[in-house]
């Protein structure tokens, strides 16, 4: 099996043009019928695929970025961690075209003239190793015979030669784990105190300016009160000069009665004597 594993990831590196004529003279020198028939059986690979092959086979360090990423989202995702996610999210897309644009460089390198439809679907493939372990082992087997999408992987049916083994993560050494818990705890105990802050600092700006406001109404009703005591006290000094002209006046009045008094008595008494000198 390891034989042909390694046959089949040899063919699949070769140009798409040199496939079957290389699969078929590698078949023919074949000693064992049975690894003979398998090898003759080996699908062609689009174009595509073959550059995500090169890139497989010449580029397993930077693939092996691609791998560590996709565990890390995926760590993300189960714990929830939003943070996280949107900043790992900025990274896969930046690294998705940076490994896409390097794929396509190597596959030019070698003389093949790579369409803008198939450098989409390279970047598509590339992209689809980090939601879906199967696409990341079919990725970096390098002996993909088709371009991936979002869809489901089948193995045996996109790697030429059989499923691969998962495909390799970067141990990470327990200490490191620990240390990356305890750092996005950290990072997350943070967060959630700035949320507190500014949830506090929104409290105490609502609360001053509450403060100010009712400050301003005092003072306002303050001075109107003062007002209105001015107000009072010239109605008082109004009221009592009003009283006492009201006083004089009654005993103008009272003044004024006694003397009409007076004239009307006087008055019957001139109509008595004229009368009376009239009757003599």
């Amino acid at each position: 099996m390891a034989e042909f594993t390694t046959i089949a990831s040899d063919l699949y590196a070769l140009a798409p043009a040199e496939f079957i004529a290389a699969r078929n003279a590698r078949a023919s020198d074949e000693t064992d019928a049975a690894l003979a028939k398998r090898i003759r059986a080996l699908p062609k690979p689009s174009v595509a695929a073959w550059v995500v092959n090169v890139f497989a086979h010449e580029r397993a360090d930077r693939l092996a970025q691609v791998l560590l990423l996709a565990e890390e989202l995926r760590e993300a995702q189960d714990e929830l961690d939003a943070a996280a996610l949107a900043k790992l999210g900025r990274d896969r897309r930046a690294l998705t075209g940076q490994l896409a644009q390097e794929a396509v460089g190597l596959a030019s390198d070698r003389g093949e003239r790579v369409t803008a439809s198939t450098a989409e679907a390279v970047q598509r493939t590339i992209s689809a190793a980090f939601f879906d372990p199967d696409a990341a082992a079919a990725v970096a087997s390098g002996r993909l015979v088709r371009d991936l999408s979002s869809d489901p992987v089948d193995l045996e049916v996109v790697v030429g030669g059989g499923a691969p083994a998962p495909a390799a993560v970067k141990e990470v050494p327990a200490d490191e784990v620990r240390a990356r818990r305890e750092r996005k705890e950290a990072e997350k105990a943070v967060r959630e105190a700035e949320k507190e802050r500014d949830r506090a600092e929104k409290e105490l700006s609502r609360a001053a300016a509450s403060r100010a406001e009712a400050e301003e109404r005092v003072e306002r009703l303050e001075a109107r009160g003062e007002e209105l005591a001015k107000e009072l006290e010239r109605v008082h000094a109004e009221a009592e000069r009003a009283r006492a002209s009201a006083e004089a006046s009654a005993d103008r009045q009272r003044a004024a009665g006694d003397r009409y008094t007076e004239t009307e008595k006087a008055l019957e008494q001139a109509r008595r004597g004229a009368t009376e000198k009239a009757e003599r």
